[in-house]
């Protein structure tokens, strides 16, 4: 493959942000990518990585997806004529078939939804939004138990080796 082609696709499905909170906080049952609806001035953040997914969570409202709290800081260089919001709501670009499954899981069965990552496909802003359940305290303590045996597990084995 040529190495021109080759950067190009890895640049293609870089990660801008990543929420680990979220998977801390709740167990991903299922993953949805959806896009963003975006203005001028947050391609252009999200180009120079000044966004936070920490605090963000997505909502149903009226049949469409809704993402809150998403923080994406502008960029010093903006335009004066436009008076740019951090946190706004954006709205997310789903196929009518997913909203309508992730409506039902949501209502009926008690689940919710987080944005996991934000990354660039094909040129545009895409958001990886995950179906969870929210962990309790102690499942938070017996995944790391589990994550702290694992690496545990890895050095004595380096060491036996």
């Amino acid at each position: 493959m040529n190495k021109a082609k080759q950067t190009k696709d890895s640049k293609t499905s870089s990660t801008i942000a990543e929420n680990r909170r979220a998977r801390h906080d709740y167990f991903i049952e299922e993953q949805y990518e959806a896009g963003l609806a975006l203005e001028g001035w947050e391609v252009k953040s999200l180009r120079a990585g000044r966004v936070q997914l920490q605090e963000s969570y997505v909502l149903i409202k009226d049949g469409e997806a809704w993402l809150f709290g998403a923080h994406v800081s502008p960029l010093p260089t903006a335009s004066t004529h436009i008076h740019p919001d951090a946190t706004r709501t954006r709205k997310l670009l789903l196929h009518k078939r997913e909203l309508d499954k992730l409506i039902g899981t949501v209502e009926r069965k008690g689940y919710t939804l987080a944005p996991l990552t934000l990354y660039w496909s094909r040129g545009r802003a895409k958001l990886k939004i995950g179906l969870a359940k929210g962990k309790k305290e102690f499942d938070k303590r017996a995944v790391e138990k589990e994550r702290d045996w694992q690496r545990e597990k890895q050095r004595i084995m380096k060491i036996k080796k």
